[in-house]
């Protein structure tokens, strides 16, 4: 028996098997692998390991999505973590390569994927407060949100759980150096029944521009003399 001879249901647990790239692979071998391929059903799930794997062509994204990992442990993620006015040009031209892509895919997961249960994000430094909030809004059955070393998210995204995110069950916010201790304890107050962590977040040194630095100084002076 041929493989284009079994039945969908077969080809499709078939594809199951097989990773992102195989199955880009098989799909393209025939017009019915390729229908397969392109079937929503198939891709309850995705994880990848940079966001540079993010401008791939070898995965479907659609309203079947349940959950999504982008987990980035690299080098690289050490130069995005850093202040922006503290980079020099060759750390900009390195951000400048992948500085869009999680921001703008998420925006693609709010448009297409409202059934999304869970996101987590490791090392993703470029992703803003304005991509989870519209994400929170646009997947109102949203379970589990894990940000760890997302260096831009501040409060901003911990008032949107508390003011959207009904279905949320679960939120980590782990080394996450702009969110507060404040912030922290406003969400636990206002979602008692919220597991939420924060390991290191309100602890570490949010980010300053060095204009705040000095105007914090003065500030100091003042009250000292």
């Amino acid at each position: 028996m041929r493989l284009t001879e079994l039945n969908w249901e077969c080809l499709l647990h078939l594809f199951s098997f097989l990773d992102k790239n195989s199955r880009k692979r098989l799909g393209q071998t025939c017009s019915q692998l390729w229908r397969v391929f392109q079937d929503p059903s198939l891709w309850p799930l995705l994880h990848f390991h940079s966001p540079a794997e993010l401008t791939k062509d070898n995965f479907v994204l659609g309203p079947a999505l349940r959950h999504l990992s982008i987990c980035w442990h690299s080098s690289q993620v050490k130069v995005c973590n850093v202040e922006e006015w503290m980079k020099n040009e060759l750390q900009r031209s390195i951000c400048s390569l992948h500085k869009p892509l999680v921001n703008d895919f998420l925006l693609q997961v709010s448009n297409r994927s409202p059934g999304l249960l869970s996101l987590k994000l490791s090392g993703c430094g470029h992703v803003t407060d304005d991509s989870l909030v519209l994400l929170l809004k646009s997947c109102p059955g949203l379970r589990t949100l894990q940000l760890e070393n997302c260096v831009l998210i501040t409060d901003r995204t911990l008032e949107a759980v508390a003011l959207h995110a009904d279905s949320l069950k679960t939120l980590h916010v782990d080394f996450c150096r702009n969110i507060t201790a404040a912030g922290v304890q406003r969400v636990r107050k206002m979602r008692p029944s919220l597991t939420l962590h924060a390991e290191r977040s309100a602890d570490m040194i949010p980010d300053k521009r060095p204009g705040g630095w000095a105007l914090e100084r003065g500030l100091k002076r003042m009250l000292w003399h």
